[in-house]
């Protein structure tokens, strides 16, 4: 029954129309149309992700679905821009993991989705990931045959059977890196770490946005997939050897996906999850999902504003810490509404996200309402999210107006 929820959501925001995304005529001055639909002949620009670099470069990463605006399978791919001025201009596109026709299939059933940013700052070495579908399984989770250009079959990796237990491209969807180490110039060639996953697990697969280095040098990637009985988990998947090898955590909830991972004052890492009760609980128990881990995902504890102090319409949310004149600041983003997404909202928490104060209105019309949040430097974030008026929309924020008043 949740899979069938979260289908009925996809489908719905599906119907959206591409033309009331494509018009950046009413952007506000501050913000800037990263990508516009048809830009660069990619049909719909989804699922944004953002860091910035050890030399101050601006990254943002997302999927380029080139026919159309539906999710896996499809020709889609990952792309990457850059921001050499704090996100006022970007250089042209570059495509980070593109399959091709890997296994003598088209790109249609070679697609690559959902992209994470994740930058080391040890090396400096910028990680790029993605989720790679081969192929397609059939409602009983079997391969299916003799798939040319003209075959219509479409299954998602998150429906009916879509990918399955095991290892290899023909059972379950693979989870590729490719890594870059002159500040996103150039890339590898994609690096599968899908055998981090649990093998009875039916998928392993990137959380969409940003990942982290924590203060001890652990690289940590959010991370999600679905179990032994095909029911979705939020996790993390971290290293402590900078790359060479990855690690997939215990589940930290089941019946979540999408979630945003950074670390704590007190060195426990935070998970903040989409939740998909929430397609039916509208009340005062609607919220995300937050769990905390001291062990690395080892074992989890709920949080105390779990399900109750951050809103949502069942969407990807993004969060961030930022050290601000010796303060802590988690900043949350999400359409901060029960209800369609709409809202597009910065708030704030100076207590490791005990309490919230809302703060920036950053886009009030209905979008897809994906987001994620880097910082640019001491005085500066920058936000990355599907917008009303343009596909991909960045705006640099001061600090000072993220907390109003409490910045005197």
């Amino acid at each position: 029954m949740t899979l069938n929820i979260l289908i009925v959501a996809m489908s719905a925001l599906l119907s959206l129309s591409a033309s009331a995304l494509i018009d950046s005529s009413s952007l506000a001055s501050a913000e800037v149309a990263v990508r516009m639909s048809t830009q660069d002949g990619v049909d719909t620009y989804r699922i944004p992700g953002l860091n910035c670099s050890n030399n101050g470069t601006l990254l943002a990463v997302w999927d380029n679905r080139i026919d159309s605006a539906r999710d896996l399978q499809g020709d889609i791919d990952i792309g990457l821009c850059r921001s050499l001025d704090g996100g006022k201009s970007w250089l042209p596109m570059q495509t980070v993991l593109d399959m091709k026709e890997w296994g003598s299939l088209p790109e249609k059933f070679n697609g690559v989705s959902d992209a994470s940013v994740t930058v080391d700052r040890v090396t400096g070495r910028i990680w790029v990931a993605g989720l790679w579908m081969h192929g397609l399984l059939d409602g009983k989770g079997k391969w299916i045959k003799g798939l040319t250009l003209e075959r219509k079959n479409w299954v998602h990796q998150w429906h009916a059977r879509g990918s399955q237990p095991g290892f290899s491209p023909k059972q379950t969807s693979q989870f590729l890196l490719a890594y870059s180490d002159d500040d996103g110039e150039t890339w590898s060639e994609p690096i599968n770490i899908t055998s981090a996953k649990r093998e009875q697990w039916w998928l392993f697969a990137p959380a969409p946005g940003a990942g982290i280095t924590m203060k001890d040098g652990t690289l940590v990637m959010p991370t999600q997939g679905r179990d032994a009985k095909g029911e979705p988990f939020s996790n993390i998947t971290y290293s402590k050897d900078r790359g060479k090898s990855w690690v997939s955590s215990n589940p930290a909830h089941t019946n979540t996906s999408e979630c945003a991972v950074v670390e704590l004052s007190d060195g426990r890492l935070m998970l903040n999850m989409r939740d998909n009760r929430n397609g039916r609980e509208k009340g005062d128990k609607n919220g995300r999902a937050i769990y905390t881990t001291k062990d690395l995902g080892e074992t989890w504890q709920c949080h105390v504003c779990s399900n109750s102090a951050l809103i949502e319409s069942v969407c990807m949310a993004s969060l961030h810490r930022h050290d601000y004149k010796g303060k802590t600041i988690l900043i949350f983003c999400n359409p901060n509404t029960k209800n369609g997404r709409h809202s597009m909202t910065l708030q704030y928490s100076l207590d490791d996200g005990r309490t919230w104060k809302k703060s920036v209105l950053l886009d009030k019309g209905h979008s897809y309402g994906y987001s994620c949040i880097t910082s640019i430097n001491d005085d500066r974030i920058g936000v990355l999210w599907e917008g009303s008026r343009a596909q991909i929309v960045f705006r640099a924020v001061s600090i000072k107006e993220l907390l109003g008043e409490e910045s005197n």
